[in-house]
């Protein structure tokens, strides 16, 4: 199987030139792009599923991206999310004054565990999917069923049962035509693009070795109501609970692997780790971990050391480190350089990558060439899990036998009612 994954794939210099420049040369447009859509270009009806705080957030950067956008519908489990949403984006009074685009009417908006169906079966152009990860394969199969274009937030899926329904479901958008963009933003920031073009015209050398961190304090919680069942509780904490987020190097630290893995142009074929709950202990922060520490070995001996930690009044370090044999390229903050025998640091355009990779998206529609990161994101995703799994249970994982693996974090029934916290997962001990 990795053999003839291996086999159809790019070289990894082939495949860093031609997908850097290509990017890169999409950027330079973008300008004019926004200047025909404010003359009377095609307009989007666009669909939000999932209205919580990174929902309304891709909402508005969907909006801000294009003035033929047009937000017309919301779907969400709970009442006050919408509610929530509507009254951020509608807003007259936020300092930059409501969002012109924002066009959601009372019989749009949707609600419970098939809201998604029902905002699907409305004329939407395309979907912003931002339900926490664990509802992404579903979500994202019926979007592409439904013949939508798809803005997909990372990570993709918590488990592997989930990673390959996604995959397919990138398939099938791929021979429909529809595009598919993911919130890996750095993907679509002219920084990393220079920066990974760099990598692959040979400034480093050959890659030797490769390190990423997203290493910070605590997130937030939300305190328990009493009318809340178990399963009301963990979805509106859903951070803290595997089978909805993944734990933390799933939801969050994915970004971080993603860019090795673009830099390498493949995924690792194997994970060795360790982690654990050291800070975070009381049972309101559900049964992730609060710090992993993983090796990535990739198919050339290449190892990646990965660290990410969530816990308070620690330094804060988020960014990666490639090294080559005659440099390295360096991340963190708004510092993107290579040191060595190519010293080189990025002075070019900012743009904001929350916005630019919505633009993309919206240009790829209009040009009639589709963009299509799913299995960018789900490998990258799925690295993450494979990372989380090897911490969770002390042994080594292997890429092919994992992702064919049986694992399915899903709970028995979607319904509001008792669900049991799983235990702390302990390595060496089975907890099922």
């Amino acid at each position: 199987m990795e053999k003839d994954r291996q086999e159809n794939r790019q070289t990894r210099r082939d495949f860093l030139k031609t997908g850097a420049v290509a990017a890169t040369s999409a950027l330079a447009g973008f300008s004019i792009v926004r200047s025909a859509s404010a003359q009377g270009a095609a307009r989007f009806k666009v669909g939000l599923i999932g209205c919580g705080g990174r929902g309304s957030g891709a909402a508005e950067n969907c909006l801000k991206a294009d003035p033929g956008v047009r937000l017309v519908a919301l779907a969400d489990l709970f009442q006050d999310r919408i509610d929530d949403c509507r009254a951020e984006l509608g807003n007259p009074s936020r300092e930059d004054g409501a969002l012109p685009g924002f066009q959601v009417k009372d019989e749009m908006c949707f609600t419970g565990f098939d809201a998604f169906k029902r905002l699907l079966e409305t004329d939407v152009d395309i979907v912003i999917l931002a339900t926490p990860p664990h509802f992404r394969p579903e979500h994202f199969t019926a979007a592409v069923e439904a013949g939508k274009h798809v803005f997909t937030e990372k990570p993709v899926g918590v488990d592997p049962v989930g990673i390959r329904k996604f995959m397919a479901a990138g398939e099938q958008a791929k021979a429909k035509g529809l595009s598919v963009v993911a919130g890996t933003q750095r993907r679509h920031d002219p920084a990393y693009l220079e920066m990974i073009k760099r990598i692959g015209d040979g400034q480093i050398g050959e890659i030797r070795a490769a390190r990423c961190y997203w290493n910070m304090g605590g997130l937030w919680k939300k305190d328990r109501k009493p009318e809340w069942s178990d399963m009301e509780w963990q979805l509106r904490n859903w951070l803290y609970f595997t089978w909805l987020s993944g734990d933390h190097i799933v939801e969050q630290h994915v970004h971080n692997i993603d860019v090795i893995n673009w830099a390498m142009g493949t995924h690792p074929v194997k994970a060795y780790g360790m982690g654990g709950r050291q800070v975070r202990t009381d049972p309101v922060y559900g049964q992730i971990y609060d710090h992993f520490a993983i090796d990535f070995q990739y198919p050339n001996g290449v190892h990646l050391m990965s660290m990410c930690r969530q816990q308070a009044n620690t330094d804060t370090n988020i960014g990666e480190e490639i090294v080559g044999a005659v440099g390295e390229a360096r991340t963190g903050g708004q510092n993107i350089m290579l040191v060595g025998s190519s010293p080189w640091r990025y002075r070019g355009p900012k743009v904001n990558p929350y916005d630019q990779e919505h633009i993309d998206l919206l240009e790829s529609i209009r040009k009639g060439e589709p963009l299509n990161e799913a299995q960018n994101v789900a490998e990258s995703t799925l690295t993450a899990i494979m990372g989380r799994q090897s911490a969770y249970t002390g042994l080594e994982v292997n890429w092919d036998e994992f992702l064919a693996s049986d694992l399915d974090l899903s709970p028995g029934k979607y319904e509001f009612g008792p669900m049991p916290v799983p235990p702390v997962a302990m390595p060496g001990v089975k907890t099922s």
